[in-house]
């Protein structure tokens, strides 16, 4: 598996050469709430302030993306992302999708 440490949202990796970049790299994965999330998220959102439950979720959510986008990397070859990037769109009502992209390379010590 890739390093995150070898992971960037800069468009080169300070202290390495890229030697060979490997195309564009993703994971995806889609979400929803629970009824019993939402109703709790609901609650918590009386009272405003942190929406701790959604948090979670997010958090659980992008997390989960950021992984298969490493394994894609490591299965391409690559040891390094470059311009990492998170988007994520509604898919339905309550549906999200979280994309987590970037470009795989292969980066050598300077």
């Amino acid at each position: 598996m890739i390093d995150p440490a070898m992971i960037t949202t800069n468009i080169e990796l300070n202290g390495y050469q890229i030697v060979r970049s490997l195309g564009v790299v993703r994971g995806i994965t889609v979400r929803s709430r629970s009824i019993l999330g939402s109703m709790a998220g609901g609650i918590q959102s009386l009272f405003g302030g942190r929406l701790s439950i959604y948090v979670e979720l997010c958090e659980t959510t992008r997390e989960e993306a950021f992984q298969h986008m490493m394994q894609h990397a490591y299965e391409r070859g690559a040891n390094a992302v470059i311009n990492m990037r998170y988007d994520a769109n509604e898919v339905m009502n309550g549906i999200t999708e979280v994309l987590a992209y970037g470009t795989a390379v292969v980066a050598e010590k300077k």
